[in-house]
């Protein structure tokens, strides 16, 4: 058994100063005031030196890791996520690979899964392939701007059926009910999301009854707004805003570039505390950096000088939105663990309870990681 001492433990919705938690195997199985929790004799003891102790991160979007795609390298960057305190990542796949490249991507990760080498694999993000072509980095190396042939996706479809959580999509692709309609069949609990997308509010909720659950880094990739002359319209971007079923995915970068400060202030106060999402999707892309991003050290640009991803990892991203909106760790761990869990359906995990699977962190007052249990084990 092993007992931590001396922690600041985060819950769902509040901390316990002193606190105490005790693992016996993978599991957490008492928490609570030093005063109330004996350490049994013999335990292993791991002193928090009055750290936050917080669960463990899940990034439900993010392509790479230390500037490695996951699929090519899903070991190196399994290590690496979780060394930085993600416990459960959904590795995006995203349009840029054609119809081989898909089933090799998946092929490969779960190969690595299976052979214990990508133990904090929880899913698929599936970041296309129908998504607006108007849309995105590296657009000039979307092969599946054409028609929507089922064809070409069902063979992919039925390959993650039992891995794939998320599945993105832009709602004005001209055939895309058909592939939404593929999709919820062989894959019952999928979770949709709006992404890439110039859809207006209308065409957005028409698949809401169908799961549409996410969007896909708010505010980034999303329509024009038609307007009169001096009146502004709407998009994607106020149905996420309107509609409480759909959780907010947000970049939130050390600049503030993804989404500006105030923008991030917005879409917490509109959306609540339990509908925000933080994501680190990060890319790979070594484009020349833009005049005046000079500072944007955790941004990556494609070739056009388009923004293509973040070089993020989620803790980074807590710490961050923690300077742009003033939220405490306490609300971080609920942006980058809790919300995201609950958002693809995963229990047990993203928040601290007793007998959750004892993925935990141990970070300061700043988010900085100091130490990463994973499944009860130290990393």
């Amino acid at each position: 058994m092993k007992a931590i001492v001396n922690a600041i433990v985060v819950m769902k919705d509040y901390i316990i100063p002193n606190g105490v938690i005790l693992i016996e195997k993978d599991k957490i199985v008492k928490v609570g005031k030093a005063k109330d929790v004996a350490v049994p004799k013999g335990a292993q003891v791991i002193d928090a030196e009055n750290n936050y102790v917080g669960p463990g991160l899940i990034d439900i979007h993010t392509h790479a890791a230390d500037n490695l795609w996951i699929y090519e390298n899903p070991k190196e960057t399994s290590r690496h996520l979780l060394e930085h305190g993600v416990t459960g990542v959904l590795p995006a796949l995203y349009n840029n690979l054609n119809k081989q490249a898909y089933l090799d991507a998946v092929d490969n990760i779960l190969k690595a899964r299976d052979n214990g080498d990508f133990d904090n694999f929880v899913g698929f993000y599936m970041e296309g392939p129908y998504l607006s072509p108007n849309f995105g980095c590296e657009r000039d190396k979307n092969v599946w701007k054409d028609a929507v042939v089922r064809e070409e996706y069902i063979d992919i479809v039925k390959r993650v059926k039992d891995t794939a959580k998320v599945w993105c999509f832009a709602p004005e692709r001209e055939g895309i009910e058909q592939f939404v309609d593929d999709v919820k069949e062989i894959i019952p609990n999928i979770v949709f999301a709006v992404a890439h997308s110039e859809a207006p509010p209308e065409k957005v909720e028409k698949f809401i009854p169908y799961g549409l659950r996410i969007a896909t880094h708010h505010t980034n990739a999303t329509g024009t707004i038609p307007h009169y002359s001096e009146c502004r319209g709407v998009c994607v971007d106020e149905a996420v805003n309107y509609n409480k079923e759909i959780y907010a995915e947000m970049i939130s970068d050390r600049m503030g570039i993804h989404v500006l400060p105030y923008m991030q202030r917005l879409v917490r106060k509109i959306k609540g505390d339990d509908r925000l999402i933080l994501i680190a999707d990060q890319f790979v892309c070594d484009g020349p950096i833009p005049e005046g991003f000079e500072e944007a050290t955790d941004l990556h640009f494609d070739n056009a000088g388009e923004i293509a991803g973040s070089g993020l990892t989620l803790d980074i991203a807590c710490s961050n939105v923690m300077v742009h909106t003033g939220c405490s760790v306490c609300d971080a761990f609920r942006f980058g663990a809790t919300n995201p869990a609950k958002a693809v359906g995963l229990t047990k995990v993203g928040y601290i309870d007793e007998g959750n699977i004892a993925n935990l962190i141990f970070v300061d007052q700043f988010f900085n990681v100091k130490k990463v249990i994973f499944k009860g084990e130290n990393i």
